[in-house]
């Protein structure tokens, strides 16, 4: 039987009728409460950052055009203006580091919170979750090896602001027929089967070369012979090709989308927020969480890879990814290995101009201020430099490559600076029980070795190879030196 209603009763069933669920109410509300998204140009987004910091004035960049009145410069003689670096072995106030403990306990979280709040943005903790799809497996060859190739998706979780979207696209590929699990190299570089299409690598300019030399005529950057993926899965390897566009666009415009947007709620960042290099190399921890689970790939064993500016977020990703066991840093330049103090190629005002300053912190302009309400900051005045970057993958495995100007490996990137932060990075690998390059400390004076004659008897190792703007040419050395002393 039906009960009776009363009036009210019946009232309150027509309301329901008329009315939008609860749920769907709470969710107009957040809308309507939801701050719209900001659309910047470049430019735009450049001077917002500009005037939270009070600068109304920065240095122009040198120019890699040597006909131009601010040329860079290319004189050894004039290349170290700041020739003395940060003590990485000394806590901020002035005590020396002289145990692995006080180095773990102390010393390396104040460089990392230098690194963060200065130089390349801090991870906000509100980063919204991850979950990995697999999209697509088959069974191929690379190199004439069989191997197995997943296609997968990381979606982002987009409940806060569903107008922007981020889904991560990674490539993994394992040899078909290898007995156990095998290490994974993972690559900055493009998406798709066959590891086809591989931004940073031979045929892109140099990272900030906008205004670098060009390679001669007839020389391409990339060498001949075995792809890079060729080479790993020959050598028993697996690889990951993780998109970097699909993590955050490659340009100032887009910190208001992708990752950093998404977290920001498409709103500009500030000061201390993450540029698009530690969003690269955030990306790479959530690939890493996915090949953590993979049965076919030793995750002890994973390691980064990048070149230019690829490069640049590689050795990032590896400085502050703990579980990361590897890293093979190409021709990364300013902003990753080279010096910030060096004045040789480009140079930290490169970085601060509209064209480069978004894989950086926006604090990191500061440091090519002219007029500003603090006055005016060189990178003398950054309060770390390279070398410590280089210190924090201590004491894991650490390879710096480089090519040569010759075929494309412009002196923009200025690779005696690297190799001068590498052998500067020492004694922080040797106290944790690592071995360095095995040079004199004397980083200013160290002799750089010839071409193809690498250092590569430490956890920590450089290589000049011939050729031009890639790693390529170095990777079998790499597989080699890693093999040696991966676990």
């Amino acid at each position: 039987m039906f009960r009776r209603l009363n009036p009210l009763a019946w009232l309150s069933v027509g309301l329901a009728l008329l009315l939008p669920p609860q749920a769907s109410l709470a969710d107009e509300a957040a809308n309507a409460s939801a701050p719209e998204l900001v659309t910047f140009t470049t430019q735009q987004d450049h001077q917002d950052m500009m005037r939270q910091l009070g600068i109304t004035a920065l240095r122009p960049g040198p120019s890699g055009n040597p006909s131009a009145p601010n040329h860079a410069n290319y004189d050894e003689s004039q290349a170290n203006p700041y020739p003395d670096l940060p003590a990485a072995l000394t806590l901020n106030d002035g005590q020396p580091v002289t145990t692995p403990e006080l180095w773990w306990n102390r010393r390396r979280g104040e460089i990392v919170e230098d690194f963060e709040r200065e130089v390349y943005g801090r991870v906000p903790k509100n980063v919204p979750g991850l979950t990995w799809k697999l999209v697509e497996t088959r069974e191929t060859e690379v190199g004439g090896v069989p191997v197995v190739e997943k296609q997968l998706e990381g979606h982002v979780d987009n409940s806060s602001c569903p107008s922007i979207e981020v889904n991560l696209a990674m490539t993994l590929a394992t040899p078909k027929n290898a007995e156990g699990r095998v290490p994974v190299l993972m690559m900055f570089g493009g998406f798709g089967f066959g590891g086809r299409g591989r931004p940073g690598q031979a045929g892109q300019r140099p990272a900030g070369a906008g205004n670098a030399p060009r390679p001669p005529a007839g020389r391409g950057f990339g060498p001949p012979g075995p792809s890079r993926t060729e080479t790993l899965i020959k050598a028993g390897w697996g690889y990951a090709m993780l998109s970097p566009p699909s993590i955050q666009a490659d340009n100032g415009a887009g910190l208001t989308r992708g990752i950093i947007g998404l977290t920001n709620l498409g709103q500009p960042r500030k000061p201390d927020d993450w540029g698009s290099l530690r969003a690269w190399a955030w990306g790479a921890s959530r690939g890493l969480d996915y090949l953590e689970t993979d049965p076919a790939v030793d995750a002890r064993c994973v390691g980064i890879e990048g070149v230019s500016r690829y490069g640049k977020a590689a050795l990032v990703a590896m400085a502050f990814e703990p579980r990361l066991a590897m890293v093979l840093v190409g021709s990364s330049g300013e902003g990753g290995a080279k010096l910030h103090r060096r004045n040789f190629g480009e140079a930290v005002e490169n970085l601060t101009g509209s064209g480069e300053y978004h894989w950086m912190a926006g604090n990191f302009l500061k440091y090519g201020a002219s007029e500003a309400s603090f006055g005016a900051k060189t990178a003398a005045d950054l309060p770390v430099d390279s070398h410590e970057l280089i210190a924090l993958c201590a004491p894991r495995l650490t390879f710096i490559s480089y090519g040569i100007p010759e075929k494309g490996d412009a002196n923009w990137l200025d690779q005696r600076g690297s190799f001068m932060a590498a052998v500067a990075a020492g004694p922080v690998f040797r106290l944790l029980g690592a071995k360095d390059l095995g040079t004199p400390d004397d980083y200013l004076n160290a002799a750089m070795p010839a071409v193809n004659e690498g250092l590569l008897d430490g956890h920590l190792a450089w290589r000049q190879h011939d050729g031009g703007h890639t790693d390529a040419p170095n990777l079998e050395s790499f597989i080699a030196w890693a093999n040696r002393h991966r676990p």
